[in-house]
């Protein structure tokens, strides 16, 4: 029903992703006031740039006391930022740090960094014992399963890591590469954590609460991590972790229109520069949730400014009474 690493508690055991783009703070406020979320991270960060980021300047770094416990996901080249980033991750008030180890971003991979720093034995091992070194918090990391289905090769990478000095895991249920429309391989994954003596976290293709009770049971994994559903339904955490922890902090519903309000409010803490940005890419998930999202995306991705964007929301939302009051259902 939870666990604890390290003196922190993680309960429900459901998580909101590092996402590029999405993870920021208006977002993991507007989930947080659902309530049903235990765990948080920021975006992926820069070892390297995070000494000199501003948390009460940098869109990456803003938060309030609703984000806890807010885990840092990292990206490493080497172990040669390492002193300075978990030194500046702790000035920062960081409740954990999480090392990026699945993105294969081209600029990623060609730094050396995610998937190409776990491809690098010697390297990610080189990382990982330097930052236990470094810090008590806990530690963990997000993989994917690999460039193929090979449950052996999984379970060894898994248990490597673990042997380095992780406090938990998380996998994402996709080949390296593999688009987020892809189903997730979910079966390839229970030898692998059962495997484990650390707990394990699932992330891919949850998308509702039927989804999540499926993956629990065939992965027998610890929790689950929630990525783009979690931007298109932010209810969404609340519900599993109500119908399948029952946990009881559970908020009234909201009508949409309230719910995207309430985003673009929360977006007021960003520098003006990074606010339209961000509303497009949480409105080209939230919109899902419409009949006529597809439009009202449209109309979002077009706008020059804020207040277009808040004057074609207004008519958006004016001229479609009749889909506002739709059930958030999972």
């Amino acid at each position: 029903m939870s666990f604890s690493v390290r003196g922190l508690t993680i309960d429900p055991p459901i998580a909101l992703a590092p996402m590029v783009g999405l993870s920021h703070s208006a977002l993991r406020q507007l989930v947080a006031g659902f309530g049903g979320t235990g765990l948080y991270f920021t975006e992926m960060l820069s070892a390297k740039r995070l000494p000199s980021e501003n948390e009460k300047k940098s869109p990456y770094l803003l938060r309030t006391g609703k984000e806890h416990p807010l885990i840092f996901q990292l990206y490493f080249i080497d172990e040669a930022h390492i002193e300075e980033a978990i030194a500046k991750a702790h000035q920062f008030n960081a409740q954990g740090i999480d090392i990026n180890l699945g993105c294969g971003a081209p600029n990623i991979k060609k730094m050396g960094a995610g998937q190409s720093l776990l491809d690098n034995a010697a390297g990610v091992e080189r990382v990982i014992r330097s930052i236990r070194r470094k810090t008590e918090l806990p530690l963990s990391a997000k993989i994917r399963i690999g460039y193929e289905e090979n449950a052996a090769k999984l379970r060894e990478i898994c248990l490597r890591l673990q042997n380095y000095g992780l406090d938990y895991l998380t996998i994402h249920a996709r080949l390296v590469g593999e688009k987020f429309c892809r189903k997730p391989r979910w079966h390839i994954l229970k030898k692998t954590i059962n495997s484990l003596s650390i707990p394990v976290l699932v992330n891919g293709g949850i998308y509702s609460v039927k989804d999540a009770r499926m993956c629990l049971d065939i992965t027998g994994a610890h929790g689950l991590m929630i990525g783009r559903a979690g931007a298109q339904k932010p209810w969404l955490m609340r519900d599993i972790a109500h119908q399948l922890y029952k946990h009881e902090a559970i908020s009234p519903d909201k009508n949409l229109d309230q719910i995207y309000y309430v985003f673009m409010n929360f977006l007021r803490d960003f520098p003006p520069e990074r606010q339209l940005g961000r509303l497009k890419q949480f409105t080209h998930y939230f919109a899902k949730n419409f009949v006529f999202g597809h439009k009202f995306a449209s109309m979002i991705q077009n706008a020059k400014s804020m207040d277009e964007a808040f004057t074609c929301t207004n008519r958006f939302f004016s001229s479609n009474d009749e889909i506002l009051q739709m059930e958030m259902t999972s």
